[in-house]
Parts: C-alpha cells; sequence; structure tokens
C-alpha cells in the first residue's frame, strides 16, 4: 500500500517559480505540434539552429549521377558527417543501414526523366509509407513557371495535408527549369508561394544579389541547394554567404560527393554551417583532411 501519510510536507511545488513556456527555435514552427517539432529537431541542430543536408535523390530522375554509382562505396561512409540523408525510398531500404541515427528526408514526388519534360510530376510515394519508414520529412519538388506549375503545387499541398495529419513535416524544393531566370526575384515568389500554402520549410538556390531579401519575405526556414560541381572553396563561400545572409543550411549533393575529397569537404561545410568559420578556415581544413587522408 502506498505511504501517503504525511508526504505532503515533503512534496516541493515551487510555487514561487511560474512554469516556462519556451519558444521553439526554428522560425515559423513554434505553433506546430509536438511530432512536427521534434521531426524538425532531427533535422536542424537545436543548438546552431541549421543543418547539413546530404542530397543523393538525384537518381530518381537522371539515374547514375556521377558520385552516385555506388551509394554504398561512396555515400554511405559520408553519413556520420551529415546532419540528415535526403534519398528515395529505394535507396534508403536497399543500401541505408536501419540503424543509422541520422534524420531521413524522403523525396516523395516524381515521374519523369530528363528525357521528358521535368515539371509533369505527380506524388510517387503514399504517406502510409513514409510513416512505415519513420521519416523526419517529405520532399516534393514544386515548378514555380514551369509547364506544370498548378500540378506541381497540388502537389505539394497534398502533401502539406497528408503530412499534418500524421505530423511529418513537407519540404518544398523549388525547381528551376532551362529556361527560368535564376534571380531574388523569382526566388521570392517561389518561396513565399510555398510557404504560404503550408511548406515547413524550402529548399531553393542562393543568389549573389538579393538573397537577404529571399529569407526576409520568406517566413519558414530556408535551405539552399548546391546545384552544380564548384571548386571547393567557391562552394564554401555559396554555403557562408547563405547562411550570413538568412539561410538555415544547406542540402548539397554534387559538391559533397563530387568533390576530390568528398569526407573531407562536407566536414569543412559543416565547420560554415555550423561553426560559422570563414570559407577560407574551412578550405583550410579541407585541404588539411584531404593531405591526412593521402
Amino acid at each position: 500500500m502506498p505511504d501517503i501519510d504525511g508526504t505532503n510536507e515533503a512534496k516541493q511545488y515551487f510555487t514561487d517559480v511560474p512554469q516556462k513556456s519556451e519558444s521553439y527555435f526554428l522560425k515559423g514552427s513554434n505553433s506546430l505540434d509536438w511530432g512536427m517539432k521534434n521531426r524538425l529537431g532531427r533535422i536542424f541542430n537545436p543548438v546552431s539552429g541549421k543543418t547539413v543536408m546530404l542530397a543523393i535523390d538525384h537518381g530518381y530522375f537522371q539515374g547514375p549521377t556521377t558520385g552516385l554509382e555506388r551509394i554504398d562505396l561512396n555515400i554511405l561512409p559520408l553519413e556520420p558527417y551529415a546532419d540528415t540523408l535526403m534519398l528515395t525510398r529505394g535507396i534508403l531500404r536497399s543500401i541505408i543501414p536501419p540503424d543509422t541515427q541520422k534524420s531521413i528526408v524522403l523525396r516523395v514526388s516524381g515521374g519523369t526523366s530528363i528525357l521528358k519534360e521535368l515539371s509533369n510530376e505527380d506524388l510517387a510515394v503514399d504517406i502510409e509509407d513514409a510513416i512505415r519508414l519513420n521519416v523526419s520529412a517529405m520532399a516534393v519538388q514544386v515548378f514555380i513557371g514551369g509547364e506544370h506549375e498548378r500540378e506541381s503545387i497540388i502537389n505539394m499541398t497534398k502533401m502539406v495535408d497528408r503530412g499534418t495529419r500524421y505530423g511529418i513535416p513537407t519540404l518544398a524544393v523549388t525547381a528551376v527549369g532551362k529556361d527560368m531566370v535564376r534571380d531574388a526575384k523569382y526566388f521570392r515568389l517561389a518561396t513565399r508561394i510555398c510557404a504560404e500554402l503550408g511548406a515547413h520549410y524550402i529548399k531553393t538556390y542562393y543568389v549573389p544579389e538579393g538573397f537577404e531579401t529571399v529569407t526576409a519575405s520568406c517566413p519558414v526556414p530556408i535551405v539552399i541547394a548546391g546545384g552544380k560541381k564548384l571548386f571547393e572553396l567557391d562552394a564554401l563561400k555559396m554555403a557562408y554567404r547563405s547562411i550570413q545572409e538568412g539561410a538555415a543550411g544547406v542540402d548539397m549533393g554534387r559538391n559533397i560527393f563530387q568533390s576530390h575529397s568528398p569526407i573531407a569537404m562536407i566536414q569543412a561545410v559543416r565547420a560554415v554551417v555550423h561553426d560559422s568559420e570563414t570559407p577560407e578556415k574551412a578550405f583550410d581544413l579541407y585541404n588539411t583532411l584531404k593531405n591526412k587522408k593521402s
């Protein structure tokens, strides 16, 4: 029988200390449900508020991209240094060890290849499979200004609705076709539309002029795409500038796995994103780690 007699005097209720109601660390996420915040907290480091995502989902529309021919040999050694892996369910199930502690952002849109009109996508993964795979977020491509703009926007809103039902955030990925202008005006339009329609965070491209207006006018976090392969120092400069101008992280692929030393490069990117290291010092770190490996 519980000992309840005489215990009231020993209890401490701290009646003089108000309970704290702390705001969530991530921009625009304070009113989200606990499950949403928990999943976003796996993607974004709560200390720095930033993320280093490793994008390896290129194969869903362009096949075995250079550097991704063998995920098991080329990418798994990078996994310890990423905060998040962005990939497809096929790669997740067939190659990624199930004991990984890294958060997973699952590519859920698709349907066309580089041989066809890329904007003609549909939802290619059921929400139940995303739940089954225990993912932290779902990524949907949005083609603002593309031939199938409306369909891609509706794809995103459908996934926002389904994800909200089960506490899984949606990442809107702003695609840029070959005929679209890459400037701050376009990205302000694309990112704001995605945020207004419910995306929980957005992946977009960095532009050297006016990028701070893109992040300022978007009410949810933005991570930048790495884009085409650059010289390592240039990629680090792009990452640094984006963070200084309001980005909440990077989602790099080719600038990491196509680097001369991918393991050294992802560590240099981490130094820029999480430690606010300058590009030059991060590049020195890259060279040191690269030479050490050699």
